[in-house]
């Protein structure tokens, strides 16, 4: 009888660029607490402390969103990271912001890596042949582990159109059987993990749909999963976002079942020690920026922060900004995940840039009462969809200048109830002036006289700060509940 083999699973999902230790945003009770935690270093840090602790029997995978999402990241398309995550030791990876620049870019950054993107459902479209590897085996401690990725499948649904130039996604759940028959029978592998982009509610339900899965790695949601998912007997984590944590799985495995396994959800705080040459690598990468994102434009009365689903503070402000600028009647925004919290203080330049680090240029447009109540109601639908294979990721699209009653449980297209702009009931035939940044804002096929402004998001919200000295966004009911 075989051995009892054992094995630590180490998880980051969702860093977005956030190269250095950033705020973090808590609940404790009914008061949100900030505290600083996270960077490359200290994860690099607790990663190499737990190799040294288990011998090596480790195995580290990125969850993906990993080459955006802040100014130092998406100003070099993610080069900055490449000597930074070299030194990570990570086994694999999957994706989804990864491919802001183009899939054949990204192909070009994970040929500098040394280790694999994976994705079974990311096609070429002139081949149709997988644009990346569909799976890695590796081999630790006298155990064969297979390796799945599934990347994110609304690149090619929802994200601009250069995200996905030259290829489609599938969802990846008719693609996973066979995977993990192959890895079982021609590769006699002990183990299958799935490294996963889909989101939490869409991993669930694919465990529940594909048997075979014995650890599923979850990103895209941002869940911070502080005890294991567990599913058709598959163990489900997922680990925050912009490395906050490191989500540790230890497994004992006989007879390729896992027989008893142990998580810890790692806050990356200042109890860990920080790697001294990872810390090194990043500093040389900031040097350039320094002077520029540490500039203080004002300050904040208002915690800003993306860690509510049916508005946010951060977004009021970016809202506020843009209202501010056009004097439109509304203005709308993606409900974007990402975004490291900014607690009441100082606000200085790297906060702006991490709010909207696409900096895409202030847009207008004029749209039907009718067309924003069909944006609003398909942003219910997408966000809380009964089917969480038709959720398309993100939270409900950010609004200021309406007000929204609907009720959740509803089928799909009849949540909202009633909106108003402003004071007064919308008017389904009377055209509204209205402002957004991004084709996730307000798509190419709503509205009339769509037409970029000069300014772009980044230098109307410093304009927008300076001028106020100190800026308020508290949360205004926007989005009811009924």
């Amino acid at each position: 009888m075989q051995d009892k083999k054992k094995l630590t699973l180490l998880q980051i999902n969702d860093v977005h660029g956030y190269l250095e230790e950033h705020w973090e945003h808590f609940y404790e009770g009914n008061e949100s607490v900030y505290t600083q935690v996270g960077g490359y270093a200290r994860m690099a840090g607790y990663i190499r402390q737990v190799h040294k602790e288990r011998n090596g029997s480790v195995l580290l995978f990125d969850g993906g969103d990993t080459f955006h999402g802040t100014h130092p990241v998406v100003d070099t398309k993610g080069q900055i990271l490449l000597p930074i995550l070299r030194e990570m030791g990570i086994d694999a990876m999957t994706g989804h912001w990864d491919f802001a620049y183009g899939p054949d870019y990204l192909q070009e950054l994970v040929a500098s890596l040394g280790y694999p993107m994976l994705a079974i459902n990311c096609y070429d479209k002139k081949t149709n042949r997988l644009a990346f590897p569909p799976f890695l085996v590796k081999e630790v401690n006298d155990l064969k582990i297979g390796v799945i990725g599934i990347a994110a499948t609304i690149v090619d649904k929802v994200m601009p159109p250069n995200f996905s130039e030259g290829v489609y996604f599938t969802l990846g759940n008719e693609e996973l059987p066979d995977y993990i028959q192959k890895l079982k029978k021609e590769q006699n592998v002990d183990l299958i993990v799935v490294l996963s982009h889909l989101g939490l509610p869409q991993d669930i339900q694919l465990a529940e749909e594909v048997d075979g899965i014995q650890v599923l790695l979850s990103a895209h949601t941002h869940n911070r999963l502080y005890e294991p998912v567990t599913v058709n007997d598959t163990i489900i984590i997922q680990s925050g976002c912009h490395g906050s944590f490191v989500g540790r799985l230890d497994l004992v495995v006989k007879n390729k079942q896992i027989v008893e396994h142990d998580h810890q959800l790692v806050l990356m705080d200042e109890q860990i020690p920080e790697d001294k040459a990872v810390k090194k690598i990043v500093d040389e990468g900031m040097r350039p920026y320094r002077n520029q994102l540490d500039e203080v434009i004002g300050a904040t009365e208002t915690g800003l922060h993306r860690h509510a689903i049916l508005e946010s503070t951060m977004d009021n402000f970016l809202l506020k900004g843009l209202l501010d600028y056009t004097k439109a009647e509304v203005a709308f925004s993606n409900g974007w995940r990402y975004g490291a919290p900014i607690p009441p203080g100082e606000l200085t330049m790297n906060d702006i840039w991490n709010i909207i680090p696409v900096n895409p240029p202030i847009s207008t447009v004029t749209l039907k009462g009718k067309e924003i109540w069909e944006l609003m109601e398909k942003s219910l639908e997408v966000t809380f969809s009964r089917n969480p294979y038709h959720q398309m990721g993100g939270y409900v699209k950010r609004v200021l200048g309406l007000n929204l009653y609907a009720k959740l449980e509803n089928p799909s297209g009849q949540r909202m109830q009633s909106l108003f702009v402003g004071n007064e009931p919308v008017a389904m035939d009377r055209l509204y002036n209205v402002a957004f940044i991004t084709m996730q804002g307000v798509p190419h096929s709503y509205g009339k006289d769509r037409r970029n402004l000069e300014i772009h998001a980044v230098d109307a919200l410093k304009e927008y700060v300076i001028k106020n000295r100190t800026i308020e966004a508290s949360l205004r009911g926007t989005v009811t509940l009924i």
